[in-house]
């Protein structure tokens, strides 16, 4: 019985920690997803650079709240080694496409097939828009949802 339940408690442990957010010190997950002309980009070929994995969808007012903010953080440290890897959750494309044009995003995008079921969205436990992890250039969590000014400081700090 003590068996029983001891083996319970593992996989107990296991199903819980599997739906789990990367934490601060965390390897990111493995993530693989295509852009909008279909071309797999993968996160582990940032790795060596200062990246902003970014959840958002054209539906969500807090997400586009923040892309001139973003924008800004982009233009002022691209040259100095930080990316921004955009995962859109939309499940219309074309809106994608045209907040994408809209927001004057120019850093990496790339639409999760399924949305909030997609495989990404589950594996890094996304259960709100925004949501963002910066990731050192080792490709471990620094930051979650870091503020504008807390972006801006980090990556002063990590390029």
């Amino acid at each position: 019985m003590k068996q029983l339940l001891f083996v319970c408690l593992i996989i107990a442990g296991a199903v819980s920690t599997a739906k789990a957010q990367p934490k601060k010190g965390d390897q990111a997950p493995t993530v693989a997803i295509p852009n909008a002309q279909g071309k797999l980009v993968k996160l582990a070929d940032l790795k060596g650079k200062v990246v902003l994995v970014d959840f958002w969808a054209s539906w969500c007012g807090p997400c586009r709240k923040a892309m001139p903010g973003l924008r800004k953080a982009y233009g002022a440290y691209k040259t100095k080694g930080f990316e921004i890897y955009g995962i859109s959750l939309d499940e219309d494309k074309k809106a994608w496409k045209k907040a994408v044009a809209a927001d004057q995003i120019t850093w990496i995008q790339v639409n999760e097939p399924g949305g909030w079921e997609g495989k990404t969205a589950v594996a890094w436990n996304i259960e709100a828009l925004p949501s963002a992890f910066l990731l050192d250039k080792q490709g471990k969590v620094i930051a979650i949802d870091p503020t504008e000014a807390e972006l801006n400081k980090l990556l002063e700090s990590n390029l």
